[in-house]
C-alpha cells in the first residue's frame, strides 16, 4: 500500500488543478470541446452568454480559459450564480439570473423626502438587481441621515418576489432621533474658560431652547469650521502660535449623542512690534496710505486687523490705478520680547487678466442674470476690489443661499479663471401672514410673490392685506434690466383703505397706479423716477369731526412725477453694522388732476460698530411740502408723525391739531432725529435676540388752514426708551417701551409699542 501513496498523491494534485471555483472536470483537460450547452437563462440570449466565454467549440478544456469565462459572467452583474462543468466532450454552463427590479420604495422616512433618497440610491425600475447595488444603496441612505444629524438611523432592505423573476425592493428605514451634542469640553485652555470657547464655536450643546435650530446636532463639516473659528478667536487676541491639536467626536453606544473634545495649544500672547509701510512701485507714495494701517506698536496682536489692513491697502491702491499691486505683510516674530514686527510691502505684481468666468449651481436662474451683476468681464484686468463688489451684488439679488467666488490660474501665466458657484433658494412664495401691532391692530394678509420669474430676475407680486386699521390690494411687476440695460422698470396698481378715525375722525381710500424706473449713476449712487396717478377719497367723516376735516371730505385726483436719489454705503441692507445711507425724495403734482404741490423729503442714516454686535445708528429726516398756483396742500398729502417715526408718541400724535375735537390735521413741515444703540443680550446667538436703547426727537408744523381752534406750536418733541427685537423663525418681533420726555399738552403719547408678523 505504501508503494501506491505517491501515485495517489499525484492523482489528488491533478484533480485539484482541474477543479476551480464553479468549474469541475472529469476527463483530461487537453481534450477539445465538442459542444457548449447553456442552461437556466430566461431573459438573456444564449449567444449573449457565449460572447462572454473565453472558449469556443473545438478549443481545449483549458482551466485558465474557463476560469476567465466564469469571472466574465460574474462581472456582467446579470447572474446570481454561475457554474461551469464538463460532461464528456460537452461544456455545461448553468446560470441563475439576477431578478429585475420592478419597483423601489422607501418606508419609515419622515424627515427626508423620497425624491432625495431616490436620487442617492441610483437603483431604478427595470434594472438588474444585485446584492452589491443594494449594499451600496444602504450605505448611501445611512450617509444621508448622518449628514442630517441622525447617526442612529438603520436601513434594512426587503425583497418581495414577483412572477417572471421580478422583485420589489423596499428599504425599511428607522430614522431614530437626531444625534445631539451632549457635551463639549476643551483641554489645554488656560487663558479662556470652556464656557467662553463654547460661545465662539458654531456647534452647541443640546438645550431646550434650541428646538428651532440644528446647532446642537453633530455635523462633521461644522466641527471642521469650529476649529477655524477657534483659531481666529485666538489670533485676534494675540495668540499667534495657537493650534487645535485635535477635535474628537465620540458617539455614545446607543448612537443618540456625541461628546466633543477639543485639545488646544494656546501658546504665548504677542503684541505688535514695529509697524512699517513701504512700496516698490516708483510712483506710489505711502504717505496717502498710512491712515489705512489700523494697528499701532504695543497693542495686542490681532490677525483680523492685519487682514483688514491688507484689504484696505489693496482696495485703495486699486482705486489709485494700481490694479495689479499686491500687499505682502513681511513678519518677524521676536520670541524673547513676545512681539511681532510687520512691514506691509506694496509690490507691483504681475499683470493678470480675466480669462474665463464660469458659473455653476444655477438651475433656474439664467447665466446672464448673474453675469450682468459682475463688475468684471472676460478680458478685463483682474481687480480684487471689483471681484469682491461683484460677489456682494450677486448676494444682494436674494436668489441664492450661498455665493462662492474662487480664482484659478489659466493656461497662460497672465490669465486667471473666475468661478462663481451659487446655491439657489426658493424665490417663489405663497404665504399667509398674521401679525399684530399697536398701530394697525391684528393683521392678516395673503401674498403671492415670485422674485425670479422664469429665471430672468423679474419680480411679480400680488398682495391682499386686512387689519383692524387698513385694507390693501396691490399688484406689482419689476423688470430689473429693461431693454437689456441696467434700468429697473416696473409698475404698481393698488387700492388702499385706511381708518384714521381714532386720530382724525375720517377714513381714506386711495386707488391708483405707479410707473417707475431706476438706474445706477455710480456703483453706490442710484436714481429713480416715477409717475403716480392716484384718487384719494376722504369719507366716513364723523359729524363731530373737526371743521378742517369736514372741509376735506370728497375725492381728489393726484397726477404727479417724482424722483429718488440714494447713496448707499452700508455693509448690508438688513441690520447694517457699518456705513451710511443718504436719500432724497421729490414729487411734483400738477400734471392734470386736482392737486398742485411740490414735496421734498430727505433722510440720512449712519451706522458705527463700537465692538462686534454693538452698533450705533444716528439718523435724521426732514420733509417739506407746499402748494402752488393758489392750491393748498390737502389732507391726503400732508405728513403725519408719531408711532414708529417718533417713539413715545402715538401715530399722528404730534403736530397741528383742532383743540375742540382733538383731531390730528397733519402738517407741511417735519424734521426728526434718532440715536439708537443696538446691543446683544448675552443670550445664545442662535436665538437672534438683541436689545435697543434710543432717543427720538422731532416736530411737525405748518398747515394751510386757519382758525381759532387750530393748535400748532411747532416746538421740538423728544422721546426715549428701550426695546427688544427677536428675529424669530415665525417672523420678526419688536417691543418698545418709551416715554415722552418733551411734549405739548395737546400731544397724544404712548409708552408701549409691539409689532409682530409671521408667514406660513
Amino acid at each position: 500500500m505504501r508503494r501506491f501513496l505517491p501515485f495517489i498523491g499525484a492523482v489528488l494534485c491533478l484533480a485539484a488543478q482541474l477543479s476551480i471555483s464553479g468549474i469541475s472536470y472529469a476527463q483530461t483537460a487537453g481534450d477539445p470541446i465538442r459542444d457548449i450547452v447553456i442552461e437556466g437563462n430566461e431573459r438573456i440570449e444564449s449567444a449573449t452568454v457565449e460572447s462572454y466565454l473565453a472558449v469556443r467549440p473545438g478549443d481545449p478544456f483549458d482551466p485558465s480559459a474557463l476560469d476567465r469565462s466564469l469571472k466574465n459572467l460574474f462581472a456582467t452583474g446579470l447572474f446570481d450564480d454561475v457554474s461551469i462543468t464538463r460532461s464528456g466532450d460537452t461544456l455545461l454552463v448553468r446560470l441563475i439570473e439576477n431578478p429585475i427590479v420592478n419597483r423601489v420604495a422607501f418606508e419609515g422616512n419622515l424627515r427626508i423626502e423620497d425624491e432625495v433618497l431616490d436620487a442617492e440610491v441610483q437603483i431604478r425600475p427595470r434594472t438588474v438587481y444585485t446584492r452589491a447595488k443594494v449594499q451600496t444603496a444602504v450605505s448611501r441612505i445611512i450617509e444621508i441621515y448622518r449628514r442630517n444629524g441622525r447617526y442612529a438611523a438603520q436601513v434594512e432592505p426587503k425583497i418581495i418576489e414577483l412572477d417572471q423573476n421580478r422583485v420589489d425592493l423596499v428599504f425599511e428605514i428607522e430614522e431614530g432621533p437626531e444625534t445631539s451634542v451632549a457635551g463639549i469640553s476643551f483641554i489645554g485652555n488656560e487663558q479662556f474658560s470652556d464656557s467662553t470657547l463654547r460661545g465662539v464655536i458654531e456647534t452647541k450643546e443640546s438645550a431646550f431652547w434650541r428646538i428651532l435650530t440644528s446647532a446642537d446636532t453633530y455635523d462633521p463639516d461644522r466641527l471642521a469650521f469650529d476649529q477655524e473659528l477657534l483659531r481666529r478667536f485666538y489670533l485676534e487676541r494675540g495668540y499667534a502660535e495657537f493650534a487645535v491639536v485635535s477635535a474628537i467626536a465620540e458617539l455614545t453606544p446607543d448612537g443618540s449623542a456625541f461628546y466633543i473634545t477639543f485639545t488646544v495649544d494656546e501658546g504665548q500672547q504677542y503684541r505688535f512690534g514695529l509697524i512699517g509701510l513701504s512700496s516698490t512701485i516708483r510712483d506710489l507714495s505711502v504717505d496717502q496710505l498710512e491712515e489705512l494701517v489700523e494697528m499701532e506698536s504695543g497693542e495686542i496682536y490681532n490677525a483680523e486687523l492685519v487682514e483688514n489692513t491688507i484689504d484696505a491697502l489693496t482696495d485703495k491702491t486699486g482705486e489709485l490705478g494700481y490694479a495689479f499691486a499686491s500687499i505682502d505683510p513681511v513678519t518677524n516674530i521676536d520670541h524673547t520680547d513676545l512681539a511681532i514686527d510687520i512691514d506691509f510691502t506694496i509690490n507691483e505684481g504681475q499683470r493678470v487678466y480675466v480669462n474665463r468666468i464660469d458659473i455653476s449651481g444655477n438651475v433656474r436662474t439664467l447665466d446672464e442674470v448673474i453675469r450682468r451683476e459682475m463688475r468684471l468681464a472676460e478680458g478685463d484686468a483682474y481687480n480684487v476690489a471689483l471681484l469682491r463688489r461683484s460677489q456682494q451684488r450677486i448676494r444682494n439679488l436674494g436668489y441664492f443661499e450661498t455665493v462662492d467666488v474662487s480664482t484659478t490660474p489659466a493656461a497662460a501665466s497672465d490669465r486667471i479663471d473666475i468661478g462663481i458657484k451659487v446655491s439657489e433658494r426658493s424665490t417663489g412664495e405663497l404665504s399667509f401672514g398674521a401679525g399684530f401691532s399697536t398701530s394697525d391692530g391684528p393683521l392678516f394678509d395673503i401674498r403671492l410673490t415670485e422674485r425670479n420669474l422664469l429665471g430672468r430676475g423679474q419680480t411679480v407680486s400680488g398682495n391682499f392685506t386686512v387689519s383692524g386699521r387698513r385694507q390693501d390690494i396691490e399688484f406689482s411687476f419689476t423688470e430689473p434690466y429693461f431693454l437689456n440695460r441696467e434700468l429697473a422698470a416696473g409698475f404698481d396698481v393698488f387700492r388702499r383703505k385706511t381708518d384714521y378715525q381714532s386720530e382724525s375722525s375720517f377714513d381714506e381710500t386711495s386707488t391708483g397706479g405707479v410707473l417707475r424706473a431706476g438706474y445706477p449713476l455710480t456703483e453706490h449712487l442710484r436714481h429713480s423716477v416715477r409717475y403716480t396717478l392716484r384718487d384719494d377719497e376722504i369719507e366716513n367723516v364723523s359729524n363731530s369731526a373737526s371743521v378742517f376735516i369736514r372741509d376735506e371730505e370728497g375725492s381728489r385726483l393726484t397726477s404727479a412725477i417724482g424722483q429718488t436719489l440714494s447713496y448707499d454705503r452700508r455693509d448690508t441692507r438688513f441690520l447694517p453694522s457699518e456705513g451710511y445711507l443718504l436719500r432724497l425724495d421729490q414729487e411734483l403734482a400738477g400734471l392734470g388732476g386736482d392737486n398742485r404741490f411740490l414735496m421734498h423729503e430727505g433722510r440720512a442714516d449712519y451706522y458705527f460698530q463700537f465692538v462686534p454686535d454693538v452698533v450705533l445708528n444716528l439718523g435724521g429726516g426732514i420733509g417739506y411740502i407746499f402748494g402752488f398756483s393758489g392750491e393748498d396742500v390737502h389732507l391726503s398729502n400732508r405728513f403725519f408723525i408719531g408711532g414708529s417715526s417718533l417713539r413715545g408718541f402715538s401715530a399722528g400724535g404730534i403736530g397741528p391739531r383742532d383743540s375742540l375735537t382733538e383731531d390730528a390735521l397733519g402738517g407741511n413741515l417735519y424734521y426728526t432725529g434718532t440715536a439708537e444703540l443696538r446691543f446683544p443680550l448675552g443670550l445664545p446667538e442662535e436665538l437672534r435676540m438683541f436689545g435697543r436703547t434710543f432717543v427720538d426727537a422731532g416736530t411737525l408744523t405748518e398747515i394751510d388752514v386757519n382758525g381759532p381752534s387750530l393748535q400748532d406750536s411747532g416746538d421740538l418733541r423728544v422721546g426715549a426708551g428701550v426695546g427688544l427685537s427677536w428675529l424669530s423663525p415665525l417672523g420678526p418681533l419688536s417691543i418698545d417701551f418709551s416715554q415722552a420726555l418733551v411734549e405739548e399738552d395737546e400731544d397724544e403719547t404712548e409708552s408701549f409699542r409691539i409689532s409682530f408678523g409671521t408667514r406660513f
